[in-house]
């Protein structure tokens, strides 16, 4: 589908057209703007300035690059449209012409399968000219007109569109490219040339409803990638199908006509949309109504613009009371309403007849009656009711009320309640009872729409209100509130200060005098009198107190009287405090740095004061006569009303902690003063007046507070550790003493067990000493028969590692350690008695003792006394038990 066939081929210069008449094919909606095709004038001197022209210049332009341009939107007809196209030389007037024939595109349904594999050639053009030298050719950009695609094509695909080459083919060999959106950019791989033959190609069916047309690039390059052309712009409009319904923006429309309108009165719009070319039939819709429900009094009671869907009324007898809505089907057809062709969707328009205003409100009575207590608001004192024939909740049935006399001052309002369509008469400002006990209003009420025309009806109606004033207890009120009183600090306690009263408003009223009392005293510098309203002082008045700000100090006060109920009102008191000289300045800061050097050393202070002007600076500053050491090494010279600086008499000072007294004295009358102390670091500086032993002066000089912080630290680190201690000495005795607090029934000390130690009984006192000096000989524990230990021996720790003693000692070593052991065991409060000095784990080699001899005696068992365990506790309770019992 090629709109033209251009070609150039070499020829002799000569200035002109190439050709008397040129065909082209376009497609038969031009649209204003579109570019058609392009004019090929050869001009031998490049210098000439040529000016193009149309006979038909209102659907024909031609551009100063030989494009033709439609001038407007319009149909070509079956038959080709010709026009002259002429060009001509500003300079010397020469004048060409040529003809132009344009030819409408063959519809592609009915073209013939010859047809469509006709593919026209898009040739990269040429120009020749002459430049003092040889003809050259130079190449020159020109405008390919659009190729038309229609959209939803069933191809078969790809289809064949035109064939992109060169003339310079014949002598090299060249590869053909597109670029642009739909072949190498999204979306992609919707047109393909082929590289060898520049044969263009579509793929798929296009949509004209996503993508109207395609912008492409053609390029011709040879083997190595060198450009031999010139880009050519291709462009491809897609062609509209009628391939989508109009679609109405809502599927109900609603709309209102007053009743009685008269024919031709505008009701509403409704509009549809169709997706395709709005510029051509298949989107141009028309308007027309199916059906009207109901039909009285006439079916056709309403019309709509085929164009622009006005329905407006063409009928009269709207009659809200007979009919209250019409509903109407409308559809819209696409192809210019062509029943045959056109696509068509409808819709339904909902059309109600309103009320008009033919009846006004009128008052059901002509005088209404309320009452309102004094001093309240937004309180309803009567209802006024009213009837209106009109439709309710209407325009023309909705009541305005407004008040026409007795209000003057705008004492009161008329709301409109929306549903029952009632006048409520509300007060909105205080009414007071002593200046006015009655009121009597008039008032009016109307529509919220004027009655329609030629009603025979007053516009509105009219009536009275009588409102009866109740009087009830008001608050007393002080005069003036708040009251002001200007007063010098420093007033001392009990002075009578002012009287601060307030007056009750009820004068028809019997009651008593007022009572006071304070409400808000946030010093408690203040106390009035209950009876007559005198405020006294209950402390020192003082300006710089927090409670004052501004030199401001508010207190408020409440009066009540015994009305019923009783009411009470309150009352602010202001005390403006003037200054007094009653705070001496001091030293700002407290502490200071400076060098033990004369340079630098200099230290600005500052002095500050609670008072005010004149009580406060300029300041003076000196420093005391004594200690003599404070003039000796330091001065003090004032630098500004509050300022002054402390410097270094002395050439050197050793570095350390200072303490030096300065007295500041206010502008005062009478003058006030105080000595403030200023500690003052001294320390060695850099060239730069920086401390290099500040960590030194620091520690040396710190302050109370954190001395005060470190030593709590330290107590209560102190403290920890011994809780620590007391807690470990406290768990060691309890596991002692669980060892000893074991029932009696339980105690295996009155059983017989078995022991791993044998001996201690007086027949077994011959025994190898050597034994206990050669610990080192005790068997091993595997071998070592398992025993039951007893429970009232001292609980079992790691065993300690005793030192090797001699391999022969004197004999008597080990009794002496025998008889250490005995006198610890003796000498330790915590040790239960036990019937053995210690225990060992190591016992020698063998024992001489064949039984206890302490059971085993001698003498029979019945021939000892026994009795004497019973003596012993509870502990020997068992023993007791079974050798004192005789016989038993």
């Amino acid at each position: 589908q090629a709109p033209i066939k251009a070609t150039c081929e070499d020829m002799s210069c000569k200035t002109g057209f190439p050709e008397d008449v040129h065909s082209a094919v376009v497609s038969r909606s031009v649209h204003g703007g579109q570019p058609l095709l392009n004019v090929r004038f050869q001009s031998c001197n490049g210098n000439k300035k040529i000016h193009f022209g149309s006979s038909e210049p209102e659907d024909f332009r031609v551009s100063e690059d030989g494009v033709v341009y439609a001038g407007r939107s319009f149909q070509l007809s079956a038959e080709p449209t010709e026009f002259i196209v002429s060009a001509q030389d500003k300079e010397t007037q020469e004048e060409w012409q040529m003809r132009v024939k344009l030819t409408p595109e063959p519809v592609f349904a009915g073209a013939s399968e010859k047809d469509q594999k006709k593919i026209e050639d898009i040739i990269f053009p040429w120009q020749q000219y002459k430049h003092s030298s040889p003809l050259k050719r130079q190449k020159r950009d020109w405008v390919i007109p659009p190729i038309n695609l229609p959209e939803n094509s069933r191809g078969p695909f790809p289809q064949e569109l035109v064939r992109i080459r060169s003339d310079r083919d014949k002598s090299l060999s060249l590869r053909y490219s597109v670029t642009g959106p739909g072949a190498d950019q999204p979306p992609t791989g919707i047109f393909i040339i082929n590289p060898i033959s520049g044969q263009l190609s579509v793929t798929k069916p296009l949509d004209r409803e996503q993508i109207a047309s395609f912008h492409l690039r053609a390029h011709a390059v040879d083997v190595n990638g060198n450009q031999v052309e010139n880009p050519i712009d291709i462009v491809i409009n897609v062609i509209d199908m009628n391939d989508n319904r109009p679609e109405f923006l809502h599927q109900v429309w609603n709309g209102t006509v007053p009743e009685g309108s008269k024919p031709g009165t505008y009701v509403m719009t409704v509009t549809a949309i169709d997706a395709d070319d709005p510029n051509a039939q298949n989107g141009m819709l028309r308007y027309r109504i199916l059906s009207q429900a109901p039909s009285s009094p006439s079916p056709n009671m309403f019309t709509i613009n085929n164009e622009t869907g006005d329905i407006i009324t063409v009928a009269a007898g709207l009659d809200r009371e007979k009919v209250q809505q019409y509903t109407l089907i409308i559809q819209a057809t696409d192809m210019e309403g062509n029943p045959t062709y056109g696509l068509s969707n409808t819709a339904t328009a909902v059309i109600t007849v309103t009320d008009v205003n033919d009846s006004p409100p009128e008052f059901t009575a002509m005088t209404f009656y309320g009452e309102v207590p004094e001093n309240r608001v937004d309180v309803i004192v009567a209802n006024l009711t009213v009837t209106d024939k009109d439709q309710p909740h209407t325009p023309a049935w909705n009541a305005i009320y407004r008040m026409t006399g007795g209000d003057p001052a705008g004492r009161f309002t008329i709301l409109t309640d929306p549903n029952s369509n009632d006048g409520l008469v509300t007060v909105v400002k205080p009414i007071d009872f002593e200046t006015n006990r009655m009121f009597v209003l008039t008032v009016a009420a109307e529509n919220q729409v004027p009655l329609a025309k030629g009603i025979q009806h007053p516009p509105q109606s009219t009536a009275t209100v009588s409102i009866t004033v109740i009087d009830v207890n008001e608050s007393p009120y002080f005069v003036p509130n708040p009251k002001l009183v200007r007063q010098e600090e420093g007033l001392l306690a009990g002075s009578m200060l002012t009287t601060f009263t307030a007056q009750d408003p009820d004068r028809y009223m019997q009651q008593t005098s007022l009572r006071y009392s304070k409400l808000s005293d946030p010093a408690n510098w203040l106390k009035i009198d209950p009876v007559n309203g005198q405020i006294t002082t209950t402390a020192v008045l003082d300006r710089e107190s927090i409670y004052v700000q501004n030199n401001m100090y508010n207190a408020t006060f409440l009066a009540s009287d015994n009305g019923i109920p009783p009411m009470s009102g309150t009352g602010t008191l202001q005390i403006y405090l003037l200054d007094i000289n009653d705070n001496a300045p001091q030293v700002n800061p407290k502490e200071a740095t400076t060098c033990e050097t004369l340079q630098p050393n200099a230290i600005n202070i500052t002095a500050v004061d609670p008072d005010i002007d004149p009580n406060a600076g300029p300041f003076a500053f000196e420093l005391p006569d004594t200690p003599a050491s404070i003039k000796r090494n330091w001065t003090i010279v004032r630098i500004s009303g509050d300022h002054a600086q402390l410097s270094l008499r002395i050439r050197f000072l050793e570095a350390g902690i200072y303490d030096v007294p300065i007295v500041i004295t206010d502008s005062g009358n009478p003058h006030a003063s105080s000595t403030s102390v200023l500690k003052v670091k001294v320390c060695q500086c850099d060239i730069n007046g920086d401390c290099t032993d500040v960590d030194r002066i620091v520690g040396a000089g710190l302050g109370t507070g954190a001395i005060i912080a470190i030593l709590l630290c330290i107590i209560i680190l102190l403290i920890l550790v011994l809780m620590f201690v007391v807690w470990m000495k406290r768990r060691d005795k309890e596991r002692q003493a669980k060892q000893l607090l074991i029932d009696p029934e339980d105690d295996v000390r009155d059983n017989i067990l078995k022991y791993d130690e044998e001996g201690g009984g007086e027949e077994d006192q011959d025994y190898d000493l050597s034994q206990l000096q050669q610990p080192d000989t005790v068997e091993p524990d595997a071998i070592k028969p398992v025993g039951i230990r007893r429970l009232d021996e001292r609980p079992i720790h790691a065993e300690p590692q005793y030192p090797v003693r001699s391999a022969a000692p004197h004999p008597g070593d080990i009794g002496d350690f025998i008889n250490e052991g005995l006198k610890a065991a003796d000498n330790d409060p915590t040790a239960p008695p036990y019937d053995s000095l210690l225990v060992f784990d190591y016992e020698g080699s063998g024992s001489t003792a064949g039984s206890l001899s302490s059971l085993n005696s001698s003498s029979s068992g019945g021939e000892q006394d026994y009795d004497y365990l019973n003596d012993w506790g509870p502990r020997f309770k068992k023993l007791a038990d079974m050798y004192g019992g005789g016989d038993d």
